[in-house]
């Protein structure tokens, strides 16, 4: 809501909040069953008196358009075009809370709004800041369209069949080799995960995965009513001697895993423990879903290999995105699989959405055909490494003795284990009212509330100081209020 009151108008204020909530209903903006925010947040929004407020809402629910209650706040229940007519009105609202679809977590929610927000810091978001994506070379490389042009029309199935050659020659580089026909591109690795929950597992089966896992933040799996099995971790990773029991106890599907870099704790899963984790799946039969979407932001060695790498018995699907390396908004990954899981994932995609975009295929295969995305990491590796870098010399500076950690060897995140007693929801609200935007731990696990993930990969320096710096205050502040309270 970006309209204000006028005031120094001569109509009363109450009279234009009125008619500025009669014009969102009118335009459906707040259709029936919407509730709409509370007094007292209209009224610090409007910058009125909450008086002000109450008597644009009590003339709006006397004229039939809202109905208010102390329990379930105001509703819109009509509109001005349905007072004139004898049909109730739809009630839209019914209809959203009978979507297919689970919503996300509230937090998850007020995250993803809060992180349009001008003036916020984020400290949590996983991906880039716009200072590390290449966009100039990016205009340059659609400027040099004209020697090798691209399609406006769709793709095959499966993708564009010079990315997917690519993108075979480049994962040889890393071990796994394939072919184009064994290469599904698909708009980001979360599509590769909703087209593999609808696709290949049936309503109520089970997958096990890392606890926390990034899984636990989306609903991908839980909207087709699969339930996710948590496996615990230590610092190398998954514990492979938990698999076969969870596998057998839930009769488990597969098994889903980021074995570098994991999300959120950053783990690197050493040689050893992957080849333990192969084998624990081999005697179970148990398929394997590797997301490798940090694999190239390593700082001083590449990781080991990827499990796709060891895989004779073609147990792994392979999850690839440039989202965390390229760029977010061209909304490119890929899967690796056996060809009859491609060929059924590839026929999912088509009913979805008829294929990935073709402009954004095309300018993925001229960074990879060209040799231009290997010269892009070399620069990102750098940055990302020396963000992390400054960011743990100010948790040095601002959290010891209120919060542990380790330090990552790549990716963009740091999992803060706040050793104080925090009531984190009021962390989270207090520092957004400072500007701060934090990932609270359980959202990737309901059982890690004392956990933050920290990203130096996104907030500029100058916002990464002001912004640890502001939340360690809070923590304090909060653990002395919580003190005196006792």
């Amino acid at each position: 809501m970006d309209w204000r009151p006028d005031l120094s108008s001569e109509t009363p204020l109450y009279q234009q909040i009125k008619e500025f909530i009669i014009h969102k209903i009118s335009l459906g903006e707040w259709a029936v069953g919407t509730k709409i925010p509370s007094q007292r947040a209209l009224a610090e929004h409007f910058g009125v008196n909450r008086s002000t407020v109450v008597t644009a809402i009590s003339d709006l629910i006397a004229d039939g358009l809202l109905e208010g209650n102390t329990k379930g706040g105001t509703r819109v229940i009509n509109n001005s075009w349905n007072l004139l007519t004898a049909s109730p009105p739809p009630d839209w609202s019914s209809y959203v809370q009978a979507g297919a679809h689970y919503p996300n977590q509230p937090t998850i929610q007020h995250i993803n709004r809060a992180e349009f927000q001008e003036g916020i810091i984020r400290l949590g978001t996983g991906e880039l800041s716009p200072d590390l994506l290449p966009s100039e070379r990016m205009k340059e490389i659609f400027a040099e369209s004209s020697t090798n042009s691209f399609l406006l029309g769709y793709e095959e199935p499966k993708g564009n069949l010079y990315l997917r050659k690519q993108l075979a020659a480049y994962l040889k580089g890393i071990g796994v080799h394939t072919s184009p026909s064994n290469i599904l591109i698909v708009s980001g690795a979360l599509q590769a995960l909703q087209l593999i929950s609808i696709g290949l597992l049936p309503r109520g089966s089970s997958i096990l995965l890392e606890k926390p896992s990034y899984l636990y933040s989306v609903h991908v799996f839980q909207s087709n009513h699969i339930k996710l099995v948590g496996l615990p971790m230590d610092e190398d990773g998954l514990l492979t001697n938990q698999i076969a029991r969870h596998k057998k106890g839930y009769n488990a599907s597969l098994l889903y895993t980021i074995p570098t870099f994991q999300n959120p704790t950053g783990i690197l899963m050493p040689e050893g423990r992957r080849q333990m984790l192969m084998n624990a799946c081999a005697d179970e039969g148990l398929p394997i879903i590797e997301d490798d979407a940090y694999r190239e932001l390593w700082f001083d060695e590449p990781p080991p290999l990827p499990l796709k790498a060891r895989d004779p018995h073609a147990l792994v699907l392979y999850l690839g995105t440039l989202s965390k390396t390229l760029s977010p908004g061209l909304r490119i990954g890929w899967v690796v699989a056996p060809e009859p899981v491609i060929e059924r994932l590839a026929d999912i995609k088509m009913q979805n959405d008829y294929g990935s975009s073709s402009v954004s295929q095309w300018a993925a295969a001229e960074w990879l055909g060209r040799g231009l995305y290997q010269e892009h990491l070399l620069t990102i590796r750098i940055q990302l490494k020396l963000r992390r870098d400054r960011t743990v010399e100010l948790l040095q500076a601002f959290f010891t003795g209120i919060a542990t950690w380790s330090v990552p060897k790549g990716g963009f995140y740091i999992w803060v284990q706040l050793t104080v007693d925090v009531p984190m929801q009021i962390l989270f609200e207090r520092a957004f009212k400072e500007g701060v935007l934090l990932n609270p731990g359980s959202i990737y696990n309901r059982l890690t509330g004392n956990y933050l993930r920290i990203s130096y990969a996104y907030a500029k320096l100058h916002e990464l100081e002001w912004g640890l710096e502001r939340v360690a205050i809070l923590i304090r502040d909060l653990v002395g209020k919580k003190r005196l309270e006792r």
